[in-house]
């Protein structure tokens, strides 16, 4: 296939253009800048200049191609504006891809988080939440999985809280960035709450799998691990930085701090079954040792 990817320079994106290209498919990326569209390029890709706001180079990109994986956001989690305007943003640019693709039967993959299910493991069939600050995301996830009703065969990759690699990456290293500033590896609560994780070359297999035999509608976890409690991932974190650990008021994690001081574990069964998906890599807290000092 010839895949248009947005967000294909990021920590996950990257990973899914190599594994695209490794598995037969050309790439096409959009790319905001100069410097990634110089990483697409030497990666193998075809970059094209744009960002999510270029309707147009969306529509344009998407019409010309196979199929379309949707992973960029801007991520800029400093405020509930910013987090707004990120959602809004996407919004648009997701509807833009969809009806481009509207009656051609092509794959529309995009992105969304595991759900929140209290008391036990969410499922793929655990609903959307719209609750939260990033909560409107899930109503732009739900309409690409409608378009699954107009000829377009659309799916969704729930990504858990943190995708990680070579240490970096999700929740976990934003933990671990709070933590190099703060002088303290902090947690929010008892440190009891538990974090799925999913390494990102591993997720990026799930991506391609999705793109590939995802019918339309398809919903997929790309969980590898269940949940690691919060207390776990900040004592390897505060080892490797060499900085005491503590529990820090939620409020000290901006917005996102009650996502953070969430009990949030999650299967990937149905996933795993379905499509054959099966994660090799190694897990959060192996991964975490790989933390520069």
């Amino acid at each position: 296939m010839r895949v248009f990817i947005t967000g294909g320079s990021g920590l996950v994106g990257s990973a899914v253009v190599a594994e695209l290209l490794g598995n037969g498919h050309a790439v096409v990326a959009l790319a905001r800048s100069d410097k990634s569209a110089a990483t697409l390029e030497k990666a193998g890709a075809e970059p094209i200049r744009g960002d999510l706001t270029d309707i147009g180079t969306l529509r344009s990109a998407a019409g010309q191609s196979d199929g379309v994986i949707h992973l960029a956001f801007s991520n800029d989690f400093s405020s509930e504006a910013t987090l707004t305007a990120g959602v809004a943003e996407e919004s648009a640019a997701l509807a833009a891809l969809g009806e481009e693709l509207v009656g051609s039967d092509r794959p529309l993959v995009t992105v969304s988080g595991t759900p929140y299910a209290e008391g036990r493991a969410s499922t793929e069939a655990d609903p959307f939440s719209t609750e939260g600050p990033v909560g409107g995301r899930a109503n732009s996830v739900m309409a690409v999985l409608d378009l699954a009703s107009r000829g377009v065969r659309s799916s969704a990759v729930r990504l858990p809280r943190t995708v990680h690699n070579e240490g970096k990456g999700g929740f976990a290293g934003m933990l671990a960035e709070i933590a190099r500033g703060a002088g303290v590896a902090g947690y929010p609560g008892d440190g009891s709450q538990r974090w799925p994780a999913v390494h990102a070359l591993d997720a990026a297999v799930l991506f391609r799998l999705a793109l590939e035999q995802s019918p339309g509608g398809g919903v997929w976890h790309a969980v590898a691990d269940e949940g690691d409690p919060v207390l776990d991932i900040v004592t390897v974190i505060g080892r490797r930085l060499g900085l005491p650990v503590a529990a820090v008021p939620a409020e000290n994690f901006g917005p996102i701090g009650p996502i953070f001081a969430t009990d949030q574990p999650s299967s990937s069964a149905r996933t795993r079954e379905s499509l054959g998906w099966k994660p090799e890599h190694p897990s959060l807290l192996q991964d975490l040792e790989n933390l520069e000092p």
